[in-house]
């Protein structure tokens, strides 16, 4: 508590000036030589070093393959995990596991067991990808995916269904955990807003567009292609991330005190990016080619530390608000994907084998969100950098664009509960108005608060994408485990005005970390390594 005592006894203008970890200097305020003029570079952080094999140094297009593979990875496992749910309807109709048929609030149960080892199963994932590597982790991950899938397609018993479906969460657990760390590994921290939406949209764009094919799959092909075309995806996902995704993996030097900056843009624009380079010639390192970025793995030891450095994240008060962040907001939207299908199968609705188009209300609402984090995110990260005296960039300056969505989609959580409770000819509108809104807040989780993680704690930020992930698997799991017998007895408003009083409380805890990140950071400082 000594530390905390001491970051909250310093005085503003000592706060301003302080670097704990996560604090860079983002924005070189200089002066044009012989005049008053001040200008302003962009400073590539992290600095990359001469070496060919650095992931800072990938090629632009070998860095766009790797965007592509690491966001298609969670599309297929958020679309293998969410497609069941529009099929419900017909489960609880048919005994195709044997009579009675299973009633719908055991049904829910198929998507709260993924989504439960969705999150788990990164006790294992990460530090095992600290150990051999990135690319061995999500191969090794989709390949159970790829299998697990097959069994579900398979099986004609709902507890061996419900046993694929845990597996199932286990191979996907990586695409929410090791996937984005990939992405911060690649990218500069300038970047990382716009590179982390595209990542966003398609991670959520899986929990959408898999119930609403879901539902046409069902219907024209049959429960069973519903599995099917999970394994053909997941197939597809390691096809690509095989080819597109080099270990990324990397031990960065220590920067040579000599280091220079070399402008890459125009010298008449008066904003310009510039990267520092070790005084470490690039002559000294060997080539790296396309075959080097194929190797199968690498080792780095340490299997105690990394398999406990998860658990000792949980001491950053950054990791419990993000992790509260996603979790409500996961919880919501699974939840409301849950019952959606249910709901708009029966009257006044009688959708049928469209019942799966409850998701179209999300799929818009999470494009929404993904262009107003693209837009803003990097240009408020940009600009409040060039504000400060020392050009600092905060992470914290990240949250700020957070708020206005997690207030949009607690409203629309509370809203989805009021109208499914109260059913109207008209009212499928102001459910998908309301999932929506949700799913616009969605986008906040992992654009905006795993880039938060990822700048505040960048040595150990994927231990931190544990903690971040156990949590809202286990509230996610919750919440959709007794949703469906929750609302059979209390009926929709309860709940879901619950789950958005929950979401509203994890949202607020935005507002002190907001005024108090910065000395939150400097009194954890020492729990934190620094970056090489």
């Amino acid at each position: 508590m000594a530390e905390f005592k001491h970051a909250f006894g310093l005085s503003k203008v000592e706060v301003q000036n302080a670097t704990p970890p996560g604090t860079v200097t983002l924005i070189e305020h200089l002066q044009w030589t012989g005049s008053d003029q001040i200008h302003d570079e962009v400073r590539l952080v992290p600095q990359p070093s001469a070496d060919p094999a650095d992931p800072l140094n990938f090629s632009r297009w070998r860095k766009y393959g790797i965007l592509f593979s690491m966001s298609l990875v969670p599309f297929v496992v958020n679309f293998a995990s969410a497609s069941i749910a529009s099929a419900f309807p017909v489960y609880a109709a048919t005994p195709i596991f044997g009579f009675p048929p299973k009633p719908f609030s055991e049904l829910t149960h198929l998507i709260a067991v993924t989504v439960l080892m969705l999150g788990v199963s990164n006790l294992f994932w990460v530090p095992l990808s600290y150990i051999i590597g990135r690319r061995p982790v999500m191969l090794l991950s989709l390949l159970l995916l790829v299998f697990s899938s097959m069994w579900a397609g398979l099986t004609t018993n709902f507890d061996s269904l419900l046993a694929a479906r845990i597996f199932m969460g286990i191979g996907g657990g990586p695409a929410d955990a090791v996937a984005p760390n990939v992405v911060g590994e690649i990218f500069f921290v300038h970047e990382r807003g716009r590179t982390m939406a595209f990542y966003t949209v398609l991670l959520s764009a899986g929990s959408f567009v898999g119930p609403i094919a879901g539902s046409y799959i069902a219907a024209h092909d049959g429960l069973v292609w519903i599995h099917w075309t999970n394994v053909i995806l997941s197939a597809i996902a390691f096809v690509f991330c095989f080819f597109l995704q080099p270990e990324t993996l990397y031990e960065r030097p220590i920067p040579a005190a000599s280091d220079t900056l070399d402008a890459v843009d125009k010298p008449s624009v008066d904003t310009k990016e510039v990267i520092a380079t070790t005084a470490t010639s690039q002559a000294l390192y060997p080539p790296y080619t396309f075959l080097d970025s194929l190797k199968p793995f690498t080792y780095c030891g340490g299997i105690g530390r990394k398999f406990l450095a998860p658990l000792l994240t949980l001491r950053l008060p950054g990791v419990w608000l993000v992790s509260l962040w996603y979790a409500g907001l996961v919880g919501a939207i699974v939840s409301i994907s849950s019952v959606g299908a249910q709901i708009v199968a029966s009257p006044p609705y009688l959708w049928e084998k469209n019942a799966g188009l409850i998701n179209c209300g999300g799929l818009v609402g999470a494009f929404l969100g993904s262009v107003y984090t693209y837009l803003v995110a990097d240009f408020t990260t940009k600009h409040l950098a060039k504000k400060d005296i020392h050009g600092y960039s905060e992470p914290e300056s990240r949250i700020v664009t957070s708020m206005p969505a997690l207030f949009i989609s607690t409203a629309g959580t509370i809203i989805f509960g009021i109208i499914a409770q109260n059913p109207s000819s008209k009212g499928w509108v102001g459910l998908e108005v309301a999932f929506g809104m949700v799913a616009f807040g969605l986008m906040q989780a992992p654009s905006v608060g795993f880039n938060y993680l990822i700048e505040s704690y960048p040595v150990i930020a994927g231990d931190c994408f544990v903690a971040v992930t156990c949590s809202r698997a286990i509230i996610a799991f919750a919440w959709t485990f007794f949703v469906g017998s929750w609302t059979h007895d209390a009926g929709y408003a309860v709940p879901f005005g619950i789950f958005g009083m929950l979401l509203g409380v994890f949202g607020l805890l935005t507002v002190p970390y907001w005024i108090w990140g910065k000395r939150f950071r400097i009194a954890t400082a020492k729990w934190v390594e620094i970056p090489m």
